[in-house]
């Protein structure tokens, strides 16, 4: 007993001593404790994020870039690299193909400075969050049409930047996607046998979309439809079909 008791008693003098210690070192206790990875860590400072940031999204590294923009933003709000920590955190989400966010965060970005030299930059990005977001021809065309809304709306507010010809390109193949997605719709009706709807989808290309590059191919069905001679149903009628390329467009004349 009395050996258990003179263990304990220099235990409890060891812990007193070194509460004692920690308490006159101050500063001391702190680095110590963090260098153990306990206590408070050191802060970077809002140019040390930032750099650290860029050299990572230089580098692709995006989800590391978007964490130390997030933090700058978190830090140091009012920062003189915050502007540039909110966009290359929303460009970051963007290439992560993050698109919902990224368009979230462009949105965000415009609507906090709506004067920006940024801006045109951020409203073509947006329509890039929806062209990125455009499927097949046999799916839902909703973010084609958004895309070319979006363009549309840069094109209005800005008519001439770097992305004015870039936005002008995606348009056309928007429409020509859409083009390409009525003229499914449409040969769809035709392997039912429902050739009127058939000849409303294909009225509608024409009207909608003449300079598409299925136009020709569109016309010349829809005549045969009038016709009373719609094209036969073969076996090929049943195999896949390619899907079409429908960035290939053609240059404006």
């Amino acid at each position: 007993m009395h050996i258990l008791f003179l263990r304990h008693k220099r235990l409890i003098i060891c812990l007193a001593a070194l509460f004692l210690l920690f308490s006159l070192t101050g500063c001391s206790k702190n680095k110590w404790l963090s260098s153990l990875g306990f206590g408070e860590q050191p802060v970077e400072s809002a140019e040390a994020l930032v750099l650290k940031g860029m050299d990572a999204y230089s580098r692709g590294k995006y989800e590391k870039a978007k964490k130390s923009f997030d933090a700058l933003l978190s830090q140091y709000p009012f920062s003189e690299y915050s502007l540039l920590a909110e966009l290359k955190t929303a460009d970051s989400s963007y290439f992560l193909e993050h698109y919902e966010e990224a368009l979230l965060l462009y949105k965000d970005f415009e609507e906090r400075h709506p004067t920006n030299e940024a801006v045109p930059y951020v409203m073509f990005q947006m329509g890039m969050c929806y062209y990125q977001q455009i499927d097949t021809i046999d799916r839902d065309s909703g973010n084609a049409v958004n895309a070319i809304n979006a363009f549309m709306r840069l094109l209005r507010a800005f008519s001439d930047t770097p992305y004015t010809e870039e936005a002008r390109f995606r348009i056309r193949a928007a429409r020509n996607f859409l083009a390409n997605h009525e003229y499914y719709v449409a040969s769809f009706f035709v392997r039912r046998h429902s050739y009127g709807q058939a000849q409303t989808r294909l009225e509608f290309l024409l009207q909608q979309y003449p300079e598409s590059v299925v136009a020709p191919k569109a016309q010349t069905l829809l005549d045969k439809l009038k016709s009373g001679k719609p094209p036969r149903r073969t076996l090929f009628g049943w195999l896949p079909r390619p899907s079409i390329d429908w960035e290939d467009v053609p240059p404006e004349k």
